[in-house]
């Protein structure tokens, strides 16, 4: 990444994690990135942070970029593929984060043989923690693929799938977030419950969840042995584990993953009707 250019359209929180990660790795010098966005106040942070380029010209940003990364909300994206369309160089990769944005969808307004990768990252990856599933377009390359994963290897793992499975990556780790969440919210009020001052128990229940994932990624132990390890005859993890079962713990959550997918899915043809319903014949 360090001789290539790369552009973001779209300044937003992911974008900014993503600049951060580029310049911590020294992967890519401050020089060769540039962004822009319709927010100037965003620019400005991005700009006085991180010292990289700004613009409000998104042109400029695709004629600039060598890689390209779409970040703009998905409901706009429909107002600027005509613009990245008119100025696209046939040897950018261009790396979407948009969800719900299928590659056809955008394969239909950029180009003939433009590189496209697809990318579902989640929100830890604003913290380095990220988990991002990455797909290839028609044209992409190898090496497309490698920039993309270089590049969100800068925010956590990496995983590289076909298209077809990235609405169950939305419903597992793109909306995972929201879903520990809660977990961890309700933890807390139960610790709150049984006595603990609500500061002590929101940060005990939130480093026990990200102590306990740090201890599987790290050991490649299957969780329930390691459940096990925690779960002694008659002893407390037990009782405790006896009730989440019996509230339906496993089922809900298996369900939720199947409700969020299911609704990737219908929002992604959505999108992609209307992506390919207003475009115009591709050159």
């Amino acid at each position: 990444m360090q001789d290539r250019n790369v552009g973001f359209l779209g300044a937003g929180n992911m974008a900014g994690a993503l600049i951060k990660a580029l310049l911590q790795a020294h992967a890519t010098p401050p020089e060769r990135i540039l962004a822009s966005d319709v927010r100037e106040d965003r620019l400005e942070q991005i700009r006085r942070e991180y010292g990289v380029g700004i613009t409000d010209d998104n042109a400029e940003v695709v004629k600039f970029a060598d890689v390209l990364v779409l970040a703009v909300k998905p409901q706009v994206i429909d107002k600027v593929l005509p613009v990245i369309a008119a100025n696209l160089r046939k040897e950018t990769v261009v790396i979407s984060i948009l969800a719900g944005v299928r590659l056809a969808a955008l394969e239909a307004r950029l180009p003939s043989g433009a590189r496209l990768v697809r990318t579902m990252p989640n929100t830890p990856a604003m913290v380095l923690a990220g988990a991002t599933a990455i797909a290839a377009g028609t044209y992409a390359s190898k090496d497309d693929m490698r920039i993309a994963k270089d590049l969100f290897s800068t925010v956590g793992r990496t995983v590289t799938l076909d298209e077809s499975l990235l609405d169950a990556v939305t419903g597992l780790s793109g909306s995972g977030p929201a879903y520990v969440m809660l977990m961890i919210e309700a933890l807390a009020d139960g610790g709150v419950k049984v006595g603990l001052h609500r500061e002590t128990a929101l940060m005990l229940a939130a480093q026990t969840v990200f102590g306990s994932a740090k201890l599987l990624l790290e050991t490649g132990e299957h969780p329930g042995r390691l459940k096990d390890m925690v779960t002694s005859p008659g002893g407390t993890a037990i009782a405790g584990l006896h009730t989440l079962e019996s509230g339906g713990l496993r089922r809900t959550l298996m369900d939720a993953v199947e409700n969020a997918t299911r609704r990737a899915g219908e929002l992604g043809e959505v999108m992609e009707r209307k992506l390919i319903a207003n475009g115009t014949p591709r050159s």
